[in-house]
């Protein structure tokens, strides 16, 4: 979601803060803005729209000082305005914020009861002007921010700066990431590591209920009871590549490309090549001893969870119960004895997923996680973290990190059938060595970016487009209507073809692409008896599937594109790259944002 970052360093900290917000445009954005310190005068520019805009405003309008926060705002509270921007000032303060303050209108009561008035929409001015009242109380600037989130419920990261303070930023978080950098006589602050790197590989990551007194030399930690905390640096490697587009015209695509690669790595940590057993971290987990597994998420991790789920079943005979994260702590599920449960998610951060870990943390007899992060608070708070080995991931719409996690879980789902019983030894040498082939044939995919593209160009002029597929195609269908909807903006549906007649069939007619995904399995014959019932119709199938399958198939397709083959067990994490490229193309062809599409951040931290 929204990014922050903050330096006290030895140099001007305008252009460093845009460069580190430059690097946390990916979570998305709407408006972007920097505060200083120049000889104790506190000052901010603003700006709506790309960084670029305030690129811009700095050139006109420069701010001078070597102590600054800056913030990339996604807007929940107020609409995305220059009034409503960050950085919020009261006074002798000035505060960014992502997270949400759930309290903020019993607060804005309070102030006005003081004759203090509002001039945004926003729930972080309220942040800003609690400050501003201690400090007019007699407070120091560090007991004023430590008083003001005190007061403070909801989700938040927080960074303060003060005027007359060149030396001085206080952080807290509670909810939301946020990470401390050293440097050599500088310190600094980012919602996450990538903000940082070009200026530190040492990094300290705040717990949750932490609070922090920076200066140039010194970091002072409290936990959420006031006690020192000592918190460790650790080295972080961020390689400097993966955060740039490589050559290609979107980081999207890039990413797209780069799944061969990060899958080898995935695979390769978790069956070494000399060996054909799984290998796990730590004492990893014995699933002989597993009764039920309860699968977490959201978004596009859901549909990864949905995908695993036929494998935990079909595999291992392991009963599995699939939820979306906003929902699942508000059922107030039990889980029985003998359950473990998995949470999945790219950043390791999402909130409603985080949350809903908490909530098994006493129930569960294990938390797994599946984590492209593993320095993120879903890693640490869980009894077992099995990263994914995706590499940085910048588009919003997530590509290499979901066939990483589809890879992951297969693995584990091996694992499971292994312990269990439940697969002869040449069943798993199969498996292991259609895994190990899998890049390959990612690759043999990827080659299939023109009839993707061409397919794309016919998609794009559809308003309604809608997805089918089953058994394991069903979940991929999903996720290729979501893809298709989150970058291009046309409204996609994906139904399990079987419920095709229960309701969808009403849909159907020439001006409804529909789009299949049906490799050569067990249950192709009866996606193909769905797909003749759209044809009946006038509906415009376009086909994904293998040769033996467009064979098939028969006559009367509207358009088809010929994926390789592959043993059915793999087929999701190969279908995903169709999925990928089709929603990519037809986005380039529509001319939106693929990237940074509208209303949509890379992390969600607030519920």
């Amino acid at each position: 979601m929204c990014g922050i970052v903050g330096v006290l360093g030895s140099h001007e900290a305008a252009p460093i803060l845009v460069e580190a917000l430059k690097r946390l445009e990916y979570r998305g954005y709407d408006s972007a803005g920097i505060a200083t310190v120049n000889d104790g005068v506190l000052d901010r520019r603003r700006a709506v729209g790309k960084l670029v805009n305030l690129s811009d405003l700095l050139v006109h309008s420069p701010l001078a000082g070597k102590s600054g926060i800056g913030h990339t705002r996604w807007a929940t509270h107020g609409a995305p305005t220059v009034n409503n921007a960050h950085p919020h000032r009261a006074g002798a303060v000035a505060v960014v914020h992502n997270g949400i303050i759930e309290n903020f209108r019993e607060l804005r009561e309070d102030l006005a009861k003081d004759g203090i008035g509002f001039e945004t929409e926003t729930d972080t001015e309220t942040v800003a002007l609690m400050a501003q009242r201690f400090l007019q109380q007699g407070e120091t600037p560090v007991a004023a921010a430590m008083k003001t989130v005190d007061c403070l419920q909801g989700a938040f990261a927080l960074a303060f700066l003060f005027e007359g303070e060149d030396d001085l930023i206080v952080a807290a978080r509670k909810g939301s990431p946020l990470a401390i950098g050293h440097g050599k006589g500088e310190m600094y602050v980012g919602s996450d590591a990538i903000a940082l790197s070009p200026f530190t590989d040492r990094i300290t990551y705040l717990e949750e209920g932490d609070r922090a007194v920076l200066t140039r030399t010194s970091l002072e930690i409290r936990d959420e009871r006031g006690e020192l905390a000592n918190r460790p640096v650790r080295t972080i490697q961020v390689d400097a590549a993966r955060v740039d587009k490589a050559g290609h015209k979107h980081f999207m695509a890039k990413e797209i490309a780069e799944q061969p690669a990060v899958l080898a790595d995935a695979i390769r940590h978790y069956l070494p090549a000399d060996q054909e057993t799984v290998c796990l971290p730590g004492a990893g987990l014995d699933f002989s001893k597993v009764e039920r597994l309860t699968l977490v998420a959201c978004g596009t991790a859901y549909y990864a969870c949905l995908t695993a789920k036929y494998w935990f079943e079909q595999l291992a005979r392991i009963p599995v119960e699939v939820d979306i994260a906003s929902e699942f702590r508000y059922r107030e599920p039990p889980l029985p004895k003998g359950t473990v449960a998995l949470f999945v998610s790219q950043s390791g951060e999402t909130a409603d997923t985080l949350a809903a870990l908490r909530y098994c943390r006493d129930k569960a007899d294990h938390i797994v996680s599946v984590i492209n992060v593993p320095e993120s608070s879903i890693a640490r708070e869980s009894d077992l973290a099995l990263p994914i080995h995706a590499g940085v991931e910048i588009g919003v719409a997530s590509t290499k990190a979901f066939t990483c996690q589809l890879t992951v879980l297969l693995i584990l789902a091996l694992k499971a059938a292994t312990d269990r019983g439940e697969m002869t030894p040449e069943a798993r040498a199969d498996l292991v060595s259609a895994l190990r082939g899998l890049p390959q044939v990612i690759n043999s995919a990827l080659a299939c970016n023109n009839d993707l593209k061409a397919a794309a160009q016919q998609l794009s002029s559809a308003r309604d487009v809608l997805f089918l597929g089953r058994g394991l195609m069903f979940p991929l269908a999903l996720e290729g209507a979501l893809k298709l909807k989150e970058i291009s903006y046309i409204h996609a549906e994906a139904y399990a073809a079987g419920e095709l007649k229960h309701g969808p069939i009403a849909l159907i007619d020439a001006s409804v692409p529909v789009v299949m995904m049906a490799p050569m399995d067990p249950l192709f014959d009866k996606t193909v008896s769905n797909m003749q019932e759209v044809m009946a119709r006038e509906g415009k199938v376009l086909l994904i599937s293998d040769a033996a399958g467009l064979t098939g198939a028969g006559d009367g397709v509207w358009l088809s594109v010929t994926m390789p083959e592959v043993t059915p067990v793999l087929a999701p994490i190969l279908y995903a790259v169709p999925a990928q490229l089709l929603a990519y193309h037809t986005a380039i062809a529509k001319g939106t944002d693929v990237d940074q599409p509208r209303n949509l951040a890379k992390s969600v931290t607030v519920e």
